[in-house]
């Protein structure tokens, strides 16, 4: 953990604002005439996900911490816990589920994700933009019902609702957006 001023801080970093770690989105210092310089950034929270803009004088200081990214294997939930593995040492980590509210429909137990761990902890999972997800349940195409983008509810392996088109049947693997669930296409 090291002190740093504002004028060293970058974008991913994770520093702690308010006793809440945070991933810096945006750091900013601005220079207006005729005033004295002040910094801009912006902060993602890890533990709610909220965006915090923040303001500071040039000369303030943040502890920077930590950070990488492992590649781990979703082994199981189990007691408010999901548990990922490390596919090389064998070590599990669990993050509560609380944490990853976000992630939660697209995690599927034997499949590898990237791991954001801070000061050697496991905090949350970064996903991709879009994952290959297989089709559960889907109820048969009414006909007659085509005007338009018609559209029906189908389940994926995860539990998660996703709305698809009507030629989509059970057990086809299709692709979702994981930032609004939205369907993407045959995988």
């Amino acid at each position: 953990m090291a002190n740093t001023t504002v004028n060293n801080i970058k974008r991913k970093n994770i520093i702690r604002y308010n006793n809440d770690l945070c991933l810096v989105l945006e750091c900013q210092v601005r220079t207006p005439p005729n005033n004295a310089s002040y910094c801009q950034m912006e902060l993602r929270s890890l533990a709610s996900g909220r965006v915090i803009p923040v303001r500071t004088n040039i000369g303030a200081s943040f502890d920077v911490l930590e950070n990488n990214v492992r590649q781990l294997e979703l082994l199981y939930q189990a007691d408010g816990n999901y548990v990922f593995s490390d596919a090389e040492t064998f070590e599990e980590y669990p993050i509560p589920a609380s944490t990853l509210k976000d992630s939660e429909g697209f995690l599927i137990e034997g499949q590898s994700y990237d791991i954001l761990f801070v000061e050697e902890k496991p905090v949350s999972v970064n996903l991709p933009a879009s994952v290959n997800v297989k089709v559960v349940e889907a109820p048969p195409a009414i006909k007659g019902d085509t005007s338009g983008n018609a559209q029906k509810a189908v389940k994926i392996e995860s539990g998660l609702t996703v709305m698809v088109p009507l030629f989509i049947k059970e057990g086809e693997i299709i692709r979702v957006s994981t930032e609004d669930k939205s369907y993407l296409g045959r995988a």
